[in-house]
């Protein structure tokens, strides 16, 4: 698919609802993978009619280099690795398991301040979009995507304007469908596919969320 930027989050929502909005949808929910996705999330809910809710899922990274992904962990679920990445660093689970802890504890701390005292929408029965601003790797959709999938949805799909090439692939075991409106061969990280990439913060997120 052709490569393209986008101007910002809202635009790569608007892009993506037109790959979903043709499709027949049971009920559906819009999740927003914190924090990024969830800017993304609102416009496809939106244009969707559907109802938006967040979700969380925090990258473990490699020792000194926090950027690089080994493993992703969600307030809940079970921690994740990329068992390629840890084999390739010489890593193990085990000696990830202090930034394993970490992470969980700030992944329960970002949900529980979106929820604000909010109940948790039901997913059981419905139609779930997990939504990102984009899919490098795969790790941190993967937690999230099995988090999701133990809520037992009717279906569940994975959608995000930009992913790097065949990291759609390495998710598509874990839901029903994985829809990206362009997966560039030039793709190095997200943000080199938006405009405007500021970050997201949790102001933006919780304005999306009540708005």
């Amino acid at each position: 698919m052709a490569a393209r930027v986008f101007a910002d989050r809202a635009d790569g929502g608007r892009c993506l609802a037109d790959e979903l909005r043709h499709r027949r949808w049971t009920d559906p929910l819009v999740l927003g993978l914190a924090r990024g996705g969830v800017p993304v999330a609102a416009v496809v809910a939106r244009r969707l009619g559907a109802g938006l809710d967040v979700a969380v899922a925090r990258k473990i990274g490699a020792p000194g280099r926090r950027e690089y992904g080994v493993g992703a962990v969600t307030p809940d679920g079970p921690a994740i690795y990329d068992e390629a990445a840890l084999h390739t660093l010489g890593l193990t689970a085990a000696r990830l398991a202090r930034a394993e802890a970490r992470e969980r504890a700030e992944a329960r701390r970002r949900l529980g301040r979106y929820r604000a005292g909010r109940a948790p929408a039901i997913l059981a029965g419905r139609d779930v979009i997990l939504v990102d601003d984009g899919l490098a790797t795969g790790v941190t959709a993967t937690a999230a995507l099995r988090e999701v999938r133990a809520a037992r949805p009717r279906t569940l799909v994975f959608a995000t304007p930009v992913a790097a090439p065949g990291a759609a692939d390495r998710v598509r075991s874990e839901a029903d469908d994985v829809v990206c409106v362009a997966e560039p061969p030039g793709f190095r990280a997200v943000g080199q596919w938006y405009a405007d990439f500021r970050q997201t913060g949790d102001d933006e997120v919780l304005d999306l969320l009540f708005r």
